[in-house]
Parts: C-alpha cells; structure tokens; sequence
C-alpha cells in the first residue's frame, strides 16, 4: 500500500525543491513533478515527490482526518 499525503510549502530551497512540515518535521521535497507552487501552497507528497497541488480545504480536512485517526489509534 502506498500513502502520499498532504504538506504544505514552507520555503523553497532550490529551483526544483522546497520544504514542507509533516506532522512537525521538516523534509525537503522534491518539485520536478509540479509547476508553479509556492511557499503556502499545498501539495501532495509521496517518497519525497510532490505529485501535485492540493486544494487548501481539502488538505485541511484530510490533515484533520489524519489526526483524528492519530488519536484513535494512540
């Protein structure tokens, strides 16, 4: 099963990468996929990828659903 998920942009570190925030830890993504983000935009990310660009509301609402399940299963 593979999961990609949502994060948001927090800075762009290079013409073809940015950082985004999962879950509290920064990582550094790759771009080369999508065209035109920018830091506050959100994307979805799988293995280090975005894949594309995510809708803000709908990222909130699968980010809330991420930490409602997180609380279940804790």
């Amino acid at each position: 099963m593979c999961l990609a998920i949502p994060a948001r942009i927090e800075e762009m570190s290079g013409a073809d990468a940015a950082v985004v925030n999962l879950g509290g830890v920064r990582k550094e993504i790759s771009l080369a996929l999508v065209e035109g983000v920018d830091v506050g935009d959100y994307v979805i990310v799988h293995v280090g990828y975005a894949l594309s660009r995510l809708d803000p509301d709908e990222a909130e609402k699968t980010l809330a659903l991420f930490a409602e399940l997180n609380g279940v299963a804790s």
